[in-house]
């Protein structure tokens, strides 16, 4: 990790990955019902490895997708640096795997906001198995397009606990001088609509 990368994560995420589990957190973490945001996510068969499954740092890349299109679809995050005020260096990423997935499933991306602080969020992630993998499943234009929120029908389509989970934390930082940004009232706004998990 480069040093300017160091000097940018906050104290609190250096140790993200370390940190004792709470067993309780785990399970909470595991259910379909700690997140708000979902996308379906079209595995490719480039994912699986020797093993017939999707290889463990392919998670991290569907993780990075569901933050960035959600970011980009409902925080109004501009991806390119010549119109972006800010971009987002990903400073710390965990993942704990469970169940394997394989192509050609289509999993579910979810995603919930833990922590917004003045150029930093910290993200929870977990990915969630069909129903019925040999059967495949639906995603249609508008699920990829739009995702969705909890609450929608289509959750249906997949199993209520998670084949793996994760973490991660972004740092916002001016593209000209890498120092970090505070984040607009807009996407402050978006973040928040993902903050507050229903307890199961």
């Amino acid at each position: 990790m480069s040093s300017w990368v160091v000097r940018l994560l906050p104290g609190y995420a250096r140790s993200l990955a370390t940190s004792s589990k709470n067993p309780k957190d785990e399970a909470l973490h595991r259910h379909r019902e700690a997140y708000g945001y979902f996308l379906p996510i079209q595995t490719r068969w480039q994912d699986n490895d020797q093993y017939g499954h999707v290889n463990n740092a392919v998670y991290y890349s569907y993780f990075d997708t569901v933050i960035n299109h959600y970011l980009i679809r409902y925080c109004g995050l501009k991806t390119s640096l010549l119109t972006s005020p800010m971009v987002g260096f990903m400073v710390a990423n965990q993942c704990t795997y469970h169940i394997p997935v394989g192509f050609p499933q289509i999993p579910l991306a979810a995603l919930a906001v833990e922590k917004i602080g003045h150029s930093s969020v910290h993200y929870r992630l977990a990915l969630f198995p069909p129903v019925s993998p040999q059967e495949g499943n639906s995603a249609e234009h508008c699920d990829l397009g739009d995702g969705f929120f909890l609450g929608h029908p289509k959750l249906a389509q997949f199993e209520s606990w998670a084949c793996a989970t994760g973490s991660s934390v972004h740092v916002f930082v001016n593209p000209a001088t890498n120092k970090p940004v505070g984040l607009p009232d807009d996407f402050r706004k978006g973040l928040l609509k993902l903050m507050n998990p229903v307890a199961v």
